[in-house]
């Protein structure tokens, strides 16, 4: 029996190093496209984005351009997803009116218009964005 526990300390040992990389900087603000749905003519935007830092990120404003499914940009966004309080996960919502859902065909973060306190807007934040998607076959990228 001890032999079978020395050996599974040793693995855990092992592959903890590894587990530690894989996770996500403790820093890094996550950024996730939740859901795109139908709201008349146009698609509601669902964003779900995370803080873990200890500071909160105030103001926080992304420059977003919306590329059609033939990679063509149909549209550019100034979003204002701010206050997002420190330690806290929020879910912001906007609307692109005249935009049909199924037309989109992925997001790019094209730049951060503002993103707290620091003097240089969001050149000191962009590095931190880990940024994802849920809407199947719509990717988020910056």
């Amino acid at each position: 029996m001890r032999g079978i526990a020395g050996g599974l300390g040793l693995a855990a040992a092992l592959l903890l190093p590894g587990l530690a990389q894989a996770q996500p900087a403790s820093d890094s603000i996550g950024l996730e496209l939740n859901r795109l749905q139908p709201q008349g003519e146009g698609c509601r935007v669902w964003l779900v984005l995370r803080n873990p830092a200890s500071a909160a990120l105030d103001p926080l404003r992304l420059d977003l351009l919306v590329f059609g499914k033939d990679g063509v940009i149909s549209r550019r966004l100034a979003v204002d997803v701010g206050p997002l309080p420190a330690e806290k996960t929020a879910a912001r919502v906007f609307d692109m009116g005249g935009q049909n859902c199924g037309g989109v065909g992925s997001l790019l973060l094209n730049d951060l218009l503002a993103c707290g306190p620091a003097p240089n807007g969001g050149s000191d934040c962009l590095p931190r964005l880990a940024l994802s998607s849920r809407v199947e076959g719509v990717p988020f990228e910056k």
